[in-house]
């Protein structure tokens, strides 16, 4: 088992202040976990430091540490340990050093996520850590979304959501402020919506599209009946459905789909293509 150091005794073994110690670990480039007695550091994230796997990001060097430095493992350590304010150096360091908001979604958050929810699955992880680490982004997003609207008249609505039975709230939640950046009015219904809910926003605000997200394979079905009653009552709407899931053969027999995106930009471009026209233009 490896030798664990308080912080204090990290910072001397690394030849810097206790407080430069505190700042490595608030932007996860030291591995480290809080205790009852404070910080506590394994010899092991010590030596993974020393040998270079730290690379700190430096305001000189944006463009190289922006594609170098390895973010998304930084921030799913302060995930995991359910570290808001780690979680939000290691973005605030990320900004700095020249990724945009866009990749702190698509590359950094999302990975971190992505991975967290791999080895929950492999049983590397307890319940508990997925779902803290959940609330954490919910509190991350909540304060990059003001960041992702675009002023102007929007281009059109579309309806984000999760059919129902699917629970992940976070994939939905980073493609509506995406959607939301590149122009469009967003109302994002969150996980677990059954069809009714989207009917009901559908005829509300006029949308011109729906995008499901979809991590959990069981419930492709779920998404192509939210689709399927969509069309019935709007048979011009444009139905996108996007996520993890679609690694699963059965996605490719959803009958009501007009898409199956895998990509952000790929799910933009629909959105732009003219497809996704207004229906009373």
């Amino acid at each position: 088992m490896s030798e664990v150091l308080s912080l204090h005794e990290a910072a001397a073994e690394l030849g810097v202040h206790y407080m430069t110690a505190y700042r490595y670990v608030r932007q996860g480039q030291l591995g480290a976990q809080r205790g009852a007695s404070g910080w506590r550091v394994p010899r092991s994230a010590i030596d993974a430091f020393r040998s270079g796997a730290h690379e700190p990001a430096a305001r000189g060097l944006a463009g190289r540490a922006s594609r170098s430095a390895p973010w998304s493992k930084r921030l799913e350590a302060r995930l995991i340990v359910g570290d808001v304010s780690g979680a939000w150096g290691v973005v605030e360091s990320a900004l700095a050093a020249g990724s945009t908001v866009e990749q702190v979604y698509t590359d950094h958050i999302a990975t971190a996520m992505a991975s967290i929810g791999s080895r929950w699955a492999a049983g590397e992880l307890e319940v508990a850590d997925e779902h803290r680490a959940t609330v954490v982004v919910q509190r991350l997003l909540g304060r990059l979304g003001p960041q992702m609207s675009r002023p102007g008249r929007p281009r059109g609505t579309v309806i984000v959501g999760a059919p129902h039975g699917e629970h992940h709230s976070i994939p939905s939640a980073v493609v509506a402020d995406l959607i939301r950046a590149d122009g469009w009015n967003v109302i994002d219904l969150g996980a677990d919506s059954p069809p009714a809910s989207f009917l009901r926003v559908i005829g509300e605000f006029d949308a011109v599209a729906i995008v499901l997200s979809v991590s959990n394979a069981s419930c492709l079905s779920a998404a192509d009946e939210v689709c399927e009653v969509v069309l019935d009552r709007y048979p011009d709407m444009t139905t996108i459905v996007g996520g993890r899931a679609l690694d699963d053969g059965r996605a490719s027999s959803l009958a009501h789909v007009s898409h199956l995106v895998r990509e952000v930009p790929e799910l933009l471009r629909v959105l732009s293509d003219g497809r996704a026209t207004s229906r009373t233009a």
